[in-house]
């Protein structure tokens, strides 16, 4: 079940961060920490990035909501991961760059929870229409 929940999600995650980096993100960040970025990305740290969030994702969000039989779970807890992961890397960033802006990182936790509950939800409810 794990491998057909982590392909969901995955997808899922996939679409919607497409969506984001298209429409907001890159125009955002670039106005903001342009001054940090590279001119390419490095592919296979964001692929890696992607392959271990999904994974946390399903082991501690989307498996324990199915458990429990609760979208709310889903939902919850998933904006919690979203928070604290997105947390991890935006705070020690703010903790430890010079210049590192402060709605940079209130944009990212806010987007941290909203594509983390997002895809925690979508993909338990397609779990529950078609997976289970």
């Amino acid at each position: 079940m794990f491998i057909k929940l982590y392909l969901v999600a995955f997808a899922v995650f996939f679409a919607i961060d497409m969506v984001w980096l298209a429409l907001v993100a890159n125009k955002f960040y670039q106005k903001h920490i342009g001054f940090l970025m590279k001119s390419e990305i490095t592919w296979i740290a964001a692929i890696i990035f992607y392959l271990f969030f999904i994974a946390g994702l399903v082991v501690f969000v989307i498996s324990p909501a199915l458990e429990k039989h609760s979208w709310k779970h889903a939902l919850l807890f998933g904006a919690l991961f979203g928070l604290i992961t997105y947390a991890t890397y935006d705070l020690t960033n703010l903790a430890t760059l010079k210049d590192w802006p402060v709605i940079v990182t209130i944009v990212d936790l806010i987007w941290g929870m909203v594509i983390s509950a997002s895809v925690s939800v979508v993909t338990y409810l397609i779990a529950v229409r078609i997976l289970l």
